[in-house]
């Protein structure tokens, strides 16, 4: 069976009847099996998704079936799906069950999604090259060697290998569009509020989204397009009507588009990011755009505004995993005292535990208003900012990461320059903008590199018709 990119191709087999979803299924089943050195699954619901697919099936043949009827996923393991594990890659969540579905999930279910299974990310959502999971790294299926990218590596990972068609990931910092770059998928952000954070392991509440990992832009349209709109379990959601994103795919003839040349300028920047990045951005000057540089006089406030501001979030929501609720409760505690440290010394990871002391420390009375509060006044300048650049200009385009997939091992010891592999995506997180990363090319060594566009707050429809135009009529220089 072929690799399929996106879910009109599977329908188009349907509908011919050389294929049913009970024998794609067995076909992802198969390459989940046979690919499983690259750690992606933390859990194969094999028997649940044959019998999806039957049922779907059936549907099929009645002329009743969902939009979905044919796409099969997989889940972030921060996601909730009524009476499976629900363990965000942590010890400390050993043996939990979901007593629920998250609300994203359920809208898909009811269009008839297949899903596959559980994926792996970083602890908590919390990292960058999905190294912080209790279970193990998750391998890059162009080189096993190097990292996916975080936290959404398995779902990303799983995508890139036709693992399943399409994952929903999460974005916090870019935890979506990063490992997208790294894999060479499309990871997909939309704005703060406009997918339901109900059933969502919380990281940084006011950061938090789902997200979507594609191999095409209307595949990730048509996601968003049923799991958006507002939602009685979440107070965050947006009451916005929801437009036909996945009707509306045609883009604009011309727009206007910026960079910011000092991300271009940074001398981190991977020589073959910039140049792929500056050919995009000649070919769609060539194409009629306007393209420009602009300033933007924060870039070095972003990562440690956004590290501050997550951090206290982190401390706050992941207080309420103790040992006595739920989860793992450490065997050897002697009072109640030692059960809270005991459980969470050993329940939780390292990185964990360094942005929870973090957290504390700048929500600390001493401290609050000089970290904390300073940090929220900087989120503030951030946004108005970004706002403002995106009223006079439709998209800002600029890289995904500042290099390719590094080396299992090689920042793990460095906080630093793994907390700066998110330089280029927390500007979208900390502004609450939709974003978006495609693939543009490899590097030499054949790694992918990420092209990353921004567009202003619901705004959805233009940054998707956008993208899938970059997609088709973009051409990555040859390396």
């Amino acid at each position: 069976m072929r690799r399929f990119n996106s879910l009109t191709e599977v329908r188009h087999e349907l509908t011919a009847g050389t294929m049913t979803c009970r024998q794609l299924v067995e076909y992802y089943l198969d390459n989940i099996q046979q690919k499983s050195h690259l750690n992606a699954f933390l859990e194969v619901f094999a028997d649940e998704a044959r019998a999806q697919a039957d049922a779907v099936d059936a549907k099929l043949a009645a002329g009743t079936a969902g939009r979905l009827a044919g796409m099969v996923i997989g889940l972030k393991d921060v996601l909730a799906y009524k009476d499976h594990a629900l363990q965000s890659s942590s010890h400390i969540l050993d043996g939990f069950k979901s007593l629920y579905t998250a609300t994203a999930v359920q809208r898909l279910i009811d269009e008839d999604v297949i899903i596959i299974g559980r994926q792996n990310c970083d602890e908590f959502a919390m990292g960058a090259s999905n190294e912080t999971s209790y279970f193990g790294p998750v391998r890059n299926e162009v080189d096993p060697e190097r990292v996916s990218g975080g936290s959404s590596g398995g779902s990303a990972v799983a995508v890139q290998a036709d693992l399943c068609l399409a994952s929903l990931g999460t974005d916090t910092g870019g935890s979506v569009r990063q490992p997208a770059a790294f894999c060479g998928v499309i990871g997909f952000k939309p704005t703060y509020s406009r997918i339901s954070r109900y059933g969502l392991s919380a990281y940084a509440s006011s950061f938090d989204q789902v997200g979507t990992l594609t191999r095409s832009v209307e595949d990730a349209a048509l996601l968003l397009e049923l799991m958006a709109g507002p939602d009685n379990f979440d107070s965050t959601g947006s009451q916005r009507e929801v437009p036909a994103y996945s009707q509306l795919l045609e883009p604009a003839p011309h727009y206007r588009i910026a960079y910011i040349r000092d991300c271009m300028e940074r001398p981190g920047l991977n020589p073959e990011i910039k140049a792929a990045t500056e050919d995009a951005l000649e070919q769609l000057r060539s194409q009629g755009h306007v393209v420009e540089a602009v300033e933007f006089p924060y870039l070095d406030y972003i990562v440690p505004t956004y590290y501050i501001l997550t951090t206290a979030e982190a401390s706050s929501n992941l207080s309420r995993y103790d040992g006595v609720k739920f989860g793992y409760r450490a065997p050897d505690a002697t009072d109640l005292e030692s059960l809270y440290k005991k459980t969470r010394s050993q329940g939780f990871g390292p990185e964990v535990q360094r942005r929870i002391l973090l957290g504390t420390f700048v929500l600390s009375a001493s401290y609050y208003d000089a970290y904390y509060t300073k940090a929220q006044r900087v989120r503030r300048l951030i946004k108005e900012t970004t706002d403002e650049l995106l009223r006079q200009y439709d998209f800002l385009v600029l890289p995904t990461t500042p290099t390719t997939a590094f080396r299992i091992g090689e920042n793990k010891k460095d906080t630093l320059a793994m907390y700066l592999a998110d330089i280029f995506t927390v500007q979208a997180s900390l502004a609450g903008v939709p974003a978006v990363s495609v693939p543009f090319g490899q590097d030499a060594a054949g790694l992918p590199i990420g092209l990353q566009i921004l567009s202003g707050s619901f705004r959805e429809e233009h940054l998707l018709a956008f993208s899938k135009s970059v997609t088709e009529t973009l051409t990555p220089a040859a390396t």
